[in-house]
């Protein structure tokens, strides 16, 4: 009997300790070291949050850029990929489908349209597109905004961001940040 109230009282002190006191204390260590990012890296403009720099949404105005397909629907409760494989006929489909929606794709040939600009990403909430993914966009902004493709073009590479620590990755734009930028150039 000894050992199974010392196990209830170890059981008592470890979910104290680990479920609630160090919880609290890691929570208020990010929140004072890392405030922005700890609630979530919400983005302001004119005052009102417009969404979070880590999770895409859905955009389909024409005068804006849009974030890769996502196969959840924009859903951050319901992260995923569609998980088809690459001969499933569904992940053809949902491509030519992405392919024939996305105004940017429709008057590229499909040979050069970029993989990540039709097929949904792993999380289905990626807030990153490529820089090919960017340029692709732009006749249809310039034309939808009467932006010049030059200055859409200067407004990307303004946005650009590096591979992280300078090594792993690629090049990206983060669409909301962008499309924030271009609301701003428009005088929105």
């Amino acid at each position: 009997m000894t050992n199974v109230w010392r196990s209830i009282r170890f059981t008592i002190v470890f979910a104290i300790l680990l479920g609630l006191i160090y919880p609290l204390v890691v929570t208020g260590i990010s929140n004072v070291l890392f405030p922005f990012q700890s609630k979530g890296s919400m983005v302001t403009y004119n005052g009102k949050v417009v969404g979070s720099e880590l999770i895409a949404e859905p955009v389909t105005d024409p005068r804006l850029f849009w974030p890769r397909p996502s196969a959840v629907k924009y859903a951050a409760n319901g992260s995923g990929g569609s998980n088809y494989g690459p001969t499933d006929p569904k992940l053809i489909q949902e491509v030519q489908g992405n392919i024939k929606s996305d105004g940017a794709a429709a008057g590229t040939p499909t040979s050069s349209i970029p993989p990540d600009m039709v097929e949904s990403s792993a999380s289905g909430l990626d807030p990153d597109i490529t820089i090919q993914d960017a340029m692709l966009q732009i006749p249809r902004i310039a034309k939808a905004t009467g932006l010049s493709q030059s200055s859409l073009q200067t407004l990307v590479a303004q946005n650009e961001q590096g591979p992280s620590l300078g090594i792993w990755g690629i090049r990206m734009v983060n669409v909301m940040k962008l499309n924030l930028a271009l609301e701003k150039q428009i005088g929105r």
